[in-house]
Parts: structure tokens; C-alpha cells; sequence
């Protein structure tokens, strides 16, 4: 008869996204993990297999967490320009606000692992996608509702507000809240 696993594998997993979060995925060695996951090697590999598969959780549980966030935030009732500038006031506020400066881990997995790992790039391409599309989606409904100029191209400012956004967390790491708020409100001109 099998052990039953003495622990929570979804609370394990999160315990293992906060500290891939903090120290990045070179920098967490496997006796990091079994130190802060306070389980053994065999009871990793078992359940999560290699830390390259853990860490590969670990991102895709912060992408889902990130984007139930993020539509919820665009997908607010009533004018949808307000919206995009609370989300985009937002990853600023959530940038200052992080006594780490962890960062967001999309960003950090992407400058850290690409462009040699293809699964994280596949999951760095496909969260990318998918905060532009939640963003575009606001961007047609303020345009449709008379937010935004008519000729304003959507696709393109969704493009450029998920690119600023990274920028954004990366600068945040820096603490700088001068240059994180003048940012913002000059990401937030495009918006028109």
C-alpha cells in the first residue's frame, strides 16, 4: 500500500511560487525548496517532478492568479476607460507596495530563462497574450462607448500598455515611485 502524502500540494505549490518569486529559478536550489517547502526530495520529484516542472506549476498558478485579476479589474460595469487606467494604476501601486521587489514573475521568467527554455516561453508568450487581448477587449468597449477617438488603433495600445507594464515591474524593483508615477501618468495620455 502507497504512503498518503503528508502534505497539501497546492499550498506546497504556492510555498514554491513565493520562493521562485523572490529568488528566481537559478537562484532556488533543490535544498531551498526542501528547506522551504519543509517536505523531502523524494516527496518534489513524486509529486511535482524535476524543480524545472515545479517551477513550470509555479509560473502557470501565478498566471491564472495574475489573470482572473486582471479581467476583473477591466471587465468592471460602466465606462471602460476608468477601468484600463485603475489596472494600469494598479500594477504601479502593486509595484511600490512590494517590500521585496520581487517583481512580476512573468517578467522575471522571461528575463531570466528566455530564450533558451521553450515551455517558459510558451507560457510567457501565452500570458502576454492574453492580458493584450483582456486590455483590447476594455480599449473596443471605451471606443464603442465614445471613451476613445474613433481612428484609435486598440490593438496597437494594448500592445503598448502590456509592454509598459513589464517595464513598469521591472523599474519597480528599483523603488523609485517618482519615476513609477510620472510613468504611469504619461502611459495613461496614449489613452484617448
Amino acid at each position: 500500500m502507497g504512503r498518503t502524502k503528508e502534505f497539501d500540494p497546492s499550498a506546497t505549490l504556492q510555498a514554491a511560487l513565493e520562493l521562485f518569486w523572490r529568488k528566481g529559478y537559478e537562484a532556488t536550489s533543490m535544498q531551498d525548496l526542501v528547506e522551504h517547502l519543509g517536505i523531502n526530495r523524494g516527496s518534489i520529484y513524486a509529486t511535482y517532478g524535476s524543480k524545472h516542472e515545479l517551477y513550470l506549476r509555479a509560473l502557470d498558478r501565478y498566471c491564472e492568479n495574475e489573470g482572473v485579476a486582471a479581467l476583473e479589474r477591466l471587465n468592471q460595469p460602466g465606462p471602460a476607460l476608468p477601468a484600463v487606467r485603475a489596472f494600469l494604476r494598479a500594477f504601479a501601486d502593486e509595484s511600490l507596495a512590494d517590500q521585496d521587489r520581487k517583481g512580476c514573475l512573468v517578467t522575471n521568467t522571461a528575463v531570466e530563462l528566455l530564450p533558451q527554455d521553450a515551455r517558459a516561453e510558451r507560457r510567457i508568450e501565452t500570458a502576454l497574450h492574453e492580458v493584450e487581448s483582456a486590455i483590447a477587449g476594455a480599449l473596443i468597449r471605451a471606443k464603442a462607448q465614445g471613451e476613445l477617438e474613433e481612428g484609435a488603433d486598440v490593438r496597437a495600445q494594448a500592445r503598448f500598455l502590456v509592454t509598459f507594464i513589464q517595464g513598469l515591474r521591472v523599474v519597480g524593483k528599483t523603488g523609485d515611485e517618482q519615476r513609477i508615477n510620472d510613468a504611469v501618468e504619461q502611459a495613461m495620455t496614449v489613452l484617448r
